[in-house]
Parts: structure tokens; C-alpha cells; sequence
């Protein structure tokens, strides 16, 4: 490319429902480094979104990143909404990942085995009749057996057996005296099987059999049979599995090799193990490796969504909406980047066995194993995730930074140059954890302030009315008319000097940004009040930049005139 040559704009879209943006940002690198000019839209984008953005920022080109079949849907939309908006000469390319089961062409989960989806279908709801297979094999090899005790009737055998001092347990010593098949004759089992359905099968689990397993995170573990219950593998009220039997089944035909799950499902390990066994299919038993749960930030217990609730941390990666309609915070929705987020969980019971806490995914692939997983459950610190953030942030280029930051802008009605927003993201994310930390941070840099100091008040601080002993400041009214004042009349004082406002507007208009204290040391003021008479003027709190920085990025003139704005509220 000829160096006055104009740059090629593109647009890289990642358009469906996929979370997943890793190549996205990779080709965005790659491009970027080639010399093109390029835009990233971001996650989860529409046909009509990408079309938008593409006319609005002037692409030559837009690419659009994609996982599974829904391209054949995604590519036409987007041509046929950019040519219908005069757009046409616009090139469209990209690229993508289809899965190589489970998906069709179109996108749609597969239904029928075929060579290409040996292991179809995938919907559980499909694959009843695999299931009850399975378990009537069990019954016929003597490894299971039909069931037909009420939930009435075991309750009352449970009662009756804590009034007596002891735990009702379903098995060897207790499934005789029980309504099942192995009490039961031939004749009573087949009426039952045929006129009830509320039957289910059970696992005839051995008595005084010693279980042993090898997991990969908590080594050998040995586990008597007898301590353990007859676990329901299948029901007819349904004609559904429990997870049991399902995941046995489903894995050995499916042929998973590694199972990775939490340790809250470790006791059911023995069951699993015996039932590889019954089917003969040792050879083909998956490793298994148990997780340490995700505890509380504060006391014993497995982390929930009420904690996150009580302390103000999302739980769930996504934002999720449950069948109620209660809809929970997700990490994406509150600012955190997919990045630090993976970095974080990866951090939560492993260790790398150095001091290193910041992992690209490069990084963590070559460094993660599961035998640095710690068997104890790992505290989370919802501070510690802010953190994380905050570092990623600071090593992000400026230039994404903005591209994040500026459609919070828009969306408060605020236009500023791609290079302006640039310059302010450069002085302020030392400070912010999150893009949306920006506007908190210097939203004075991009408008004017019309209320003062509201963020040095402690919440309950201002007085009300009704309060005989703190009075508040009569001016407050000026800026809010309900009962609680924003701030007090010492607040107020502390920062704004009405005898210090001419010897501040008299600095501000002869001297320059960066001699601006000097000026004020030399005329001998005191130049802490001096100097915050002109930041609550300029920002409209007590604290924020160095007003030198201030000054450089709104100009003298705008900042006479927030003098004037402030004297005129203040007084």
C-alpha cells in the first residue's frame, strides 16, 4: 500500500448466537497489521446491525466471522440489506468453523446417524428408546431390577425407620422387604409392568464390594458398596433416564474419553464405575476428573446466585433470564472482557506453581494441567475479578478502547472524533476497571458540568429538613429540589472559595495549563484553594485529573467559560 495511498476501512462482524470471538480478533490483528483500517462490532451482531455500522463508518469491506450452518442465512441477509440501502459495491467475505457433527448445513441439530454424524441424535428427548435399551439390559443381566414402591409408601418406611433411631438406606439391606421384582413374583411384576406407571428401575447395587477408582484430580479412591443406595437409572412415568444411566450410555456410544465435571457429583463416581462395569465396557471407561466447587466469597458453601444477589457480583457468564421471568447479571453485560473472565476462572483452584496470575489463552493451553488442580474448593473474591479486568484493560491498545467507549457516547447523545477519545482513553485507564468506568471517570471532557461536588458526599451525609442539628445548605436547592441536599454547606466551603474565584479566573486567563502554579505561587495565594475552586469549576467534584490535563483537552476558553458557570450557580 502506497504510504498517502488511503487506508482500507473494514469491518469485522461476528454475527449469531456464538460467544466465541477469538478468530474474529485474530484476523482483526492480522489485517491491522497488513494496514488496513479496522472496525470490530463485537458479539452476537445482526444482519441489520452489521449493514448499519458498515454505511455509518464508510467500509470498503465487511467480514464476517461465523460458527456452524448459519451462514447461508447470515451472508445473503447482509448483501441484500447493504444493496438495498445503495451499498452494494461494498465487498462481503468470511469465514468460519462448522462443527463436524451435529450440525447440518442449515444449522439444525441432526436428527438421523448418518456417516458424517455417527452418534445422531443428540436430543435426549430423542434418544428414549437407546436409553430404556439399556436399562432393561441391565434388569436381564441381573444388574438392576423393576421397582414399584410409591413415593407414599418409602416415605412412610423412612419415618418409620428415624422414629426408631436409624437411616433408611435402599439396598442390599432393605430391597427384599421392598415392593420391587426381586420380592415380588413373576406374575405380580408382569401385571405391575403392564398396569402401572409409575414404576422405575433401580441398580442392584453388590453388597461388601470394594469400589476402586482413579480420578485425575483426587488420585485413588476406594469406596465400600455397602454405604451406597440403589440409585433409580430410569423411569416410566417419563420414559426418561436419570442422569445415571444417560451419561454412562451416552459417553460410551458417543465415545468421550474425558469426563470434567464438579466434585458435588464425586460420590456418585462408585455408581458410574459399577455401571461401566455391568456393560462390560471397562476398556472404553472415560478418565474422570472432579473439580473443586466455587465457594462463597464470605463463609463455608458452594457459591449461588443469592450471593451474588446479597453482594453485587454477577454469578452466570450471560446475562440469563429464568422460566419466572427473574432475570440475573451476566459478566459480558457488566463490562468484563471474555478474556479476563477465562483468565480468572482458570485462576480459581489451579495453579501455575510460579507467581504468574495473567494468562494469554496461548499461555494457559501450554501451562494448564489438571494435576495442579487443587482438591479444595476455591474461595471467590469478586474483587479479584475486577482486577483481572482492570489489567486487561490496561494492556489493551488505546485505539480498541475507543472503539468500545465511543457507543456509550453516542448513546448519551455525544459525538467526538475516533482521535479525541483516543487521547482521553490514554489518560484515564490507568484508573478504570471497566470501558464504562470512562465516563464516570472524565465525563467532563467531553461535557460541560451542571451540578457540583455530589460525588464527596457519603450517601446518608446530606441532611434533611427534619434534621434540627444539620442544616442544609440553602443553595443546594439550586441543584435538587427533593428532601435530601447533595451536599452540606461545609462540603460546599471545603472546595469552593467565593474570595479565591477572582484570583482563580485572573490565573485561568494569564497563564498557560502548564504553568498555571506556579503563576498562583507567584502572586502568593494559597494554592490548594486556589487550585479547587478551579477543579470543582472545571469538573464539578473535588477530585479527577490534573487540571493542566484538563485545561489541554477542553481548551481555555471552555474552561472560562465552566468559571463563569460556576460562579453563577455557586455565588
Amino acid at each position: 500500500m502506497e504510504q498517502n495511498e488511503r487506508k482500507i476501512r473494514v469491518l469485522i462482524a461476528k454475527p449469531g448466537l456464538d460467544g466465541h470471538d477469538r478468530g474474529a480478533k485474530v484476523v482483526c490483528r492480522a489485517l491491522r497489521d497488513a494496514g488496513f483500517e479496522v472496525i470490530y462490532t463485537g458479539l452476537r451482531q445482526t444482519p441489520e446491525q452489521i449493514a448499519a455500522a458498515a454505511i455509518a463508518e464508510d467500509v470498503d469491506a465487511v467480514g464476517l466471522s461465523l460458527l456452524s450452518g448459519a451462514h447461508n442465512y447470515l451472508f445473503p441477509r447482509v448483501v441484500e440489506l447493504l444493496r438495498e440501502q445503495g451499498a452494494g459495491d461494498i465487498v462481503v467475505f468470511g469465514g468460519g468453523i462448522i462443527p463436524d457433527e451435529g450440525v447440518d448445513e442449515n444449522g439444525k441439530v441432526v436428527e438421523i446417524p448418518s456417516e458424517k454424524h455417527p452418534h445422531a441424535p443428540y436430543r435426549q428427548s430423542q434418544r428414549k428408546g437407546i436409553y430404556r435399551k439399556y436399562a432393561e439390559q441391565l434388569v436381564e443381566n441381573g444388574f438392576a431390577y423393576y421397582a414399584f414402591d410409591t413415593a407414599e409408601e418409602l416415605e412412610e418406611v423412612r419415618a418409620n425407620a428415624e422414629s426408631k433411631g436409624e437411616t433408611f438406606i435402599y439396598n442390599h439391606t432393605t430391597r427384599e422387604s421392598l415392593k420391587n421384582s426381586l420380592s415380588l413374583s413373576a406374575e405380580e411384576v408382569t401385571k405391575m409392568l403392564d398396569e402401572r406407571n409409575d414404576w422405575t428401575i433401580r441398580f442392584k447395587m453388590p453388597e461388601d464390594h470394594i469400589v476402586k477408582m482413579d480420578d485425575l484430580i483426587r488420585g485413588h479412591i476406594e469406596v465400600n458398596s455397602s454405604t451406597l443406595d440403589d440409585k433409580v437409572l430410569w423411569k416410566k412415568a417419563d420414559e426418561l433416564p436419570t442422569y445415571h444411566l444417560a451419561n454412562i450410555v451416552d459417553d460410551h456410544l458417543m465415545e468421550i474419553t474425558e469426563v470434567i465435571r464438579g466434585e458435588e457429583w464425586l460420590p456418585s463416581l462408585p455408581l458410574h464405575y459399577l455401571l461401566y462395569q455391568a456393560f462390560g465396557w471397562e476398556d472404553t471407561m472415560p478418565h474422570f476428573a472432579h473439580l473443586p466447587l466455587l465457594l462463597k466469597p464470605v463463609g463455608n458453601g458452594k457459591l449461588s446466585k443469592r450471593d451474588g444477589d446479597k453482594m453485587g457480583f454477577p454469578v452466570f457468564p450471560l446475562k440469563w433470564t429464568n422460566p419466572a421471568g427473574e432475570t440475573s447479571r451476566g459478566y459480558r453485560e457488566d463490562g468484563y472482557f471474555p478474556e479476563a473472565f477465562v483468565n480468572l476462572l482458570a485462576m480459581l483452584g489451579w495453579n501455575p506453581g510460579t507467581e504468574q496470575e495473567i494468562f494469554s489463552m496461548d499461555e494457559l493451553i501450554k501451562a494448564f494441567s489438571l494435576d495442579k488442580v487443587g482438591k479444595s474448593g476455591a474461595k471467590f473474591n469478586p474483587e479479584k475479578a475486577k482486577w483481572f479486568n482492570k489489567e486487561y484493560l490496561r494492556m489493551k491498545p488505546d485505539s480498541e478502547l475507543a472503539e468500545l467507549f465511543m457507543p456509550m457516547l453516542e448513546a448519551k447523545g455525544i459525538t467526538a472524533e475516533k482521535a479525541y477519545v483516543e487521547k482521553v482513553v490514554a489518560l484515564i485507564k490507568e484508573r478504570a476497571s471497566f470501558v464504562a468506568d470512562f465516563w464516570t471517570i472524565a465525563s467532563y471532557l467531553f461535557i460541560a458540568p451542571s451540578e457540583f461536588e455530589k460525588y464527596g458526599v457519603k450517601a446518608g451525609a446530606a441532611a434533611k429538613p427534619s434534621d434540627p442539628n444539620r442544616a442544609a445548605d440553602p443553595r443546594a436547592k439550586v441543584y435538587d429540589d427533593s428532601l435530601t441536599a447533595p451536599f452540606l454547606a461545609k462540603d460546599v466551603d471545603k472546595f469552593w472559595k467565593a474570595e479565591f474565584y477572582d484570583e482563580a479566573l485572573d490565573a485561568m486567563k494569564n497563564s498557560e495549563a502548564d504553568t498555571l502554579e506556579e503563576y498562583i505561587r507567584e502572586k502568593g495565594l494559597p494554592l490548594g484553594k486556589v487550585m479547587n475552586c478551579i477543579r470543582l469549576a472545571l469538573t464539578g467534584a473535588s477530585s479527577g485529573l490534573g487540571i493542566a490535563d484538563i485545561i489541554s483537552f477542553i481548551g481555555k476558553d471552555a474552561a472560562l467559560s465552566r468559571m463563569e458557570f460556576a460562579k453563577e450557580r455557586l455565588g
